[in-house]
């Protein structure tokens, strides 16, 4: 019997190949017959020595230990060192702030990933529920999970396929496999073995004599024998390979580890620095010294980040949720904010998934379907209608396989009584359709008693069968000139990708005998010849317009034939109309090293006929370039590389469960221009997020230098209590209010910034140096003025207010910044300044409590400040104000140099 080894792989699948193995030799393999089946009792022993036909999950995280995992991240451990700092100097009320941010930072995150271990419960629960087997000779229902290898399945139109199948009878079975394999149309199946070389590769969709696990039958019936299952399987192995994928870290992940490295090694530093410079000059005690040198240090770290980056993105999955864009991972906003490039599947996501007539050729001319005039009259017409299995429900909805449902929607969309005429012209008998002949017939009785012979298929075996052919209305003996133009015009349809079928009739006065091919598919008139394909969604040339200008690359992934994938990518504009150059198959692929590969990869925009594991080798040979790859995919084949890209975009619609669980983010209405909306908010998010860094660590870098200068230059510094104080009023709200702010104009004519870049690019850690020294200078400088020209005779007094108004500066300066880093190099001087009504009540809050410390007296013992006059307040408000003036300046000389391109 099949052995299956410890490790979910097939022993004996590693050793034969099934596909190219006859029925016989397949049932001696398996010790079993189409005709008997199992016994029952094999069957129970396979079951219990194989296991059960289900799909086997890694062990799962409890919650405790995912919320233990986000404080692995080293921002949040800094914060976490900066707690127990804050705690031990006595600083409870800080202490707990900076741990209400890092547990509401880890709640927030669990929730958010509680769902990313789904992707196997939705591949069982797309397991077949039910089976039917012949076991004992006899024909009985089962459980999916108990079907064992051997076992003789009966497969019907409507079925799920329960596992993977050898067939070893086929009558027109036709096998969807969209989610599998890529492949837009059904699958036609047969059973003789497949005639290769021994060391040949084949893909899946090109195995047309086997059935996969979770695929569905469209039409015919057919049997097979189980070859394998559960893990063993083609959906199996997806699994195990979604069970062994690596995740990917997002660049803001990236991005935020490394801040928070060096933040941290720079603050040490110069907490240090400045305790001993303290030390050496003896102005202080070591005490004090000691709470400065801790107070600076929990001052410099910016414990709002973390919230404030994660408010941001939430209200960047807000606004995308708006848009029809699921996020389900909150780094997956600014992720998708970075791409460079989209892989994406065809079948669904670029394409309709559903085939549409395209092209008709009636009357010797060729035509587009919405341009025909073509009615019941017209033979074509009727001759695609009536050669047809097609059925409708209550609800209208037409059912069938996808070529002759779309024969029939072309009738409906034209608005004929598609209805009326099959009830007009009732079928009495038919030859269906089979591979060798590829053809289907019909036959129909007249009203006046005679029959109609309705015949539609492939044009060469049509036009084999046909001595005539009609134009409008009238039937004229076949000639080679019109057996050419027939010929010549179905080669520039399949040129197109379209699928073409062939129409032709006769009417007869009665019926022979025997109704097959050669009584009633002989002497026909050619009538017409249909192109259809699986069309492109409308709406997605412009998106990957829009995609290009943003200096985003988009490209097409899919299972499906390569002449069929130029059409449409063509069509769309992924690739020119001589980029012939740029497409691939999954064979050529196979025959590429890694390393010949990554050396190419750029030349290649279409993939064709490629397997799951390609897909993942198409992403990490672009990763390994540096590139941020979002791959977009609904079937059950884009798993694994949905995972293993910087962003996996799963389509809500026509997506899988699977697919849709291992995304980071779901497109609500599988709608490709969704991704452009998604990457213009994710820039959107980046850009603010690098708002709120701008002016948080121009601030810390302000108020580091402050301290650093008044320890060098010997003058009295501030206190722990105000340097703590400025840190929590003036950090958290503006800041997040910063990550509301509009979206800039031309956030979506940029490059997109790659995997290299970081939060301090694009000029942005130049600006925080400048702006930072700038603050600090500023405050030193009122500091002086309070100390030379001071209001109190009295030295301590005149020290108390140079204090008081070097610690309102500090404060007030930064509140008046906000302003300027709304953007890196624009002016802010336009009539949407005050447009963030979150950032003007975030200032002005934060401005009330910075004053409420000076000018209530119940404050001014608490904060070591005095009350000021109207003089140096008049100084600390107009210092504070020239660092908008000043950085406007800068800015503006930037502009001119072109700094800002």
């Amino acid at each position: 019997m099949l052995r299956i080894d410890q490790k979910g792989e097939s022993s004996l699948a590693q050793e034969k190949k099934f596909y190219s193995t006859t029925t016989a030799e397949v049932q001696a393999t398996l010790h079993t017959t189409e005709q008997q089946g199992l016994t029952k009792a094999e069957a129970n022993k396979r079951l219990t020595e194989g296991g059960a036909n289900s799909l086997v999950a890694k062990r799962r995280k409890t919650i405790i230990e995912r919320f233990i995992d986000q404080f692995k991240d080293f921002m949040i451990a800094v914060l976490l060192v900066a707690a127990i700092v804050a705690g031990f100097s006595g600083e409870i009320a800080d202490a707990v702030i900076i741990l209400l941010v890092v547990i509401l930072n880890a709640v927030f995150g669990v929730f958010q990933e509680v769902q990313a271990e789904a992707a196997i419960d939705a591949l069982k629960d797309m397991s077949a529920p039910m089976a039917h087997v012949r076991r004992d000779g006899e024909l009985i229902t089962i459980k999916s999970e108990d079907v064992v290898p051997g076992d003789i399945v009966l497969l019907e139109a409507g079925d799920v396929v329960p596992a993977d199948l050898r067939l070893i009878s086929a009558q027109t079975l036709r096998i969807e496999e969209a989610a599998l394999t890529g492949e837009s149309v059904p699958v036609e199946k047969q059973t003789a073995s497949l005639d290769l070389q021994p060391d040949e590769k084949i893909s899946l969709g090109d195995q047309t004599n086997m059935a996969f696990m979770n695929s569905n039958i469209t039409n015919g019936r057919g049997t097979g024998v189980v070859i394998a299952t559960g893990m063993q399987t083609e959906v199996g192995r997806i699994a195990g390979m979604l069970n062994q994928t690596d995740e990917t870290k997002t660049p803001l992940q990236e991005n935020l580890n490394s801040l928070g490295k060096t933040l941290t090694w720079l603050i040490l530093f110069l907490s240090v620095l400045i305790f001993a410079l303290g030390m050496l000059n003896q102005r202080e005690t070591l005490l004090n010294m000691l709470l400065t040198a801790i107070s600076l240090a929990v001052a410099a770290i910016p414990e709002g980040l973390p919230a404030i980056v994660t408010v941001t993105l939430a209200l960047g999955t807000k606004r995308m949720a708006k848009r029809n864009a699921i996020v389900r991972k909150l780094p997956a906003v600014e992720t998708l904010g970075s791409t460079d490039i989209i892989a994406s599947d065809k079948t669904g996501t670029l394409t309709q998934n559903k085939m549409t007539v395209e092209r008709l050729f009636t009357n010797n001319q060729l035509t587009t379907a919405s341009e025909s005039k073509a009615d019941l009259n017209d033979m074509t017409v009727q001759v695609m209608t009536l050669a047809n299995d097609t059925k409708m429900d209550k609800e209208g909805k037409l059912l069938g396989d996808p070529t002759e449902t779309a024969l029939v929607q072309f009738g409906l969309a034209h608005k004929l009584d598609v209805a009326a005429l099959l009830k007009q012209l009732p079928r009495v008998d038919e030859v269906p359709f089979d591979s060798e002949r590829k053809l289907m017939t019909t036959i129909h009785e007249l009203d006046d008693g005679r029959y109609l012979i309705a015949t539609k298929g492939a044009p060469d075996q049509l036009l084999m069968r046909a001595t005539q052919y009609e134009v409008d209305n009238t039937v004229k003996p076949m000639d080679d000139t019109e057996r050419d133009l027939i010929l010549s015009t179905n080669t520039q349809l399949a040129r197109q990708a379209l699928r073409v079928l062939g129409m032709a009739y006769k009417v007869v006065t009665e019926l022979p005998a025997k109704i097959d091919t050669d009584t009633v598919e002989q002497e026909l008139i050619f009538t017409g010849l249909i192109g259809m394909i699986d069309p492109e969604r409308p709406e997605v040339a412009g998106a990957v317009r829009e995609a290009k200008e943003a200096g985003i690359r988009p490209m097409m992934i899919t299972g499906d034939h390569r002449d069929t994938a130029e059409a449409i990518a063509k069509r769309l504009g992924i690739i020119g109309d001589h980029d012939e150059a740029a497409i691939i198959s999954g064979n050529e692929l196979d025959d590429m090293s890694d390393e010949e590969f990554a050396k190419r990869v750029g030349d290649y925009s279409v993939y064709a006929r490629v397997a799951p594991e390609h897909k993942v080798r198409i992403v990490k040979a672009w990763q390994k370039r540096g590139k941020v790859v979002a791959m977009t995919g609904d079937g059950v084949n884009d798993a694994p590389a949905l995972k293993s890209a910087d962003i996996g975009i799963g389509m809500g619609i026509t997506g899988t469960e699977v697919s849709k669980n291992a995304s980071d983010m779901v497109l609500a209405d599988d709608n490709f221009s969704t991704i452009v909306v998604a990457v213009e908010e994710g820039r959107k998010v980046f850009a603010n997020i690098q708002k709120a860094i701008q002016y948080l660590l121009s601030a810390n870098l302000g108020e580091v230098l402050t301290l650093f200068m008044m320890t060098i230059l010997g003058w009295q510094i501030l206190a722990p209590v105000q340097i703590l104080w400025i840190n929590l009023v003036t950090d958290t709200f503006p800041a997040i209010a910063l990550g509301v702010e509009p979206m800039e104009r031309d956030i979506m004519k940029r490059r997109p910034r790659g995997r290299k870049s970081n939060f301090l690019s694009g000029g942005l850690s130049q600006s925080i140096i400048y702006q930072g020294i700038l603050e600090g200078a500023i405050t030193l400088l009122v500091y002086w003025i309070g100390i030379t020209y001071p209001v109190h005779a009295n030295g301590s007094l005149a020290h108390a207010d140079a204090l008081t108004m070097a610690f309102a500066t500090l404060g007030l300066i930064q509140l008046f910044h906000a302003f300027n880093v709304k953007s890196i190099y624009g002016t802010i001087f336009h009539k949407n300044i005050f447009s963030n009504h979150s950032f003007n009540w975030a200032i002005l809050a934060s401005t009330v409590l910075m004053a409420a410390t000076i000018l209530i007296p119940g404050f001014n013992q608490l904060f070591h400040v005095t009350p000021l006059d109207w003089h140096q307040w008049a100084t600390v408000l107009g210092s504070s104000f020239s660092i908008v003036i000043i950085v406007e300046i800068v800015k503006f000389v930037q502009r001119r140099m072109g700094m800002n391109k």
